[in-house]
């Protein structure tokens, strides 16, 4: 099994910046990619960003250049660096992690972008 809990998530400004946090605890020895999701209301959760082991990385088109994710073997943690918010990136934010076997989800930050 493996945790995952998010934090980093609020209101912010458009135009302005959050760095999302999600901590993995578990079994991360088996872990082999994670990724960001998110989450608007009425629609279907999305790709966001994704992250494998070996540290390739995968951005939506809508947040390309915008967006970093990054992660901290050492800490076991994974974070997203959103920069130049647009309301459109307003969702519940859920940090992903899978194995050969399945994939976790948190239980997701809420990032709120007014305009």
């Amino acid at each position: 099994q493996v945790q995952l809990v998010e934090s980093g998530g609020g209101l912010v400004q458009a135009g302005g910046s959050l760095r999302l946090s999600c901590a993995a605890s578990g079994s991360i020895f088996s872990i082999n990619g994670m990724g960001w999701y998110r989450q608007a209301p009425g629609k279907q959760r999305e790709l966001v960003a994704t992250i494998t082991n070996g540290g390739s990385t995968n951005y939506a088109d809508s947040v390309k250049v915008r967006f970093t994710i990054s992660r901290d073997n050492a800490k076991n943690m994974v974070y997203l660096q959103t920069n130049s918010l647009k309301p459109e990136d307003t969702a519940v934010y859920y940090c992903h992690a899978y194995n050969n076997v399945r994939g976790y989800w948190g239980q997701g930050t809420q990032v709120t972008v007014s305009s």
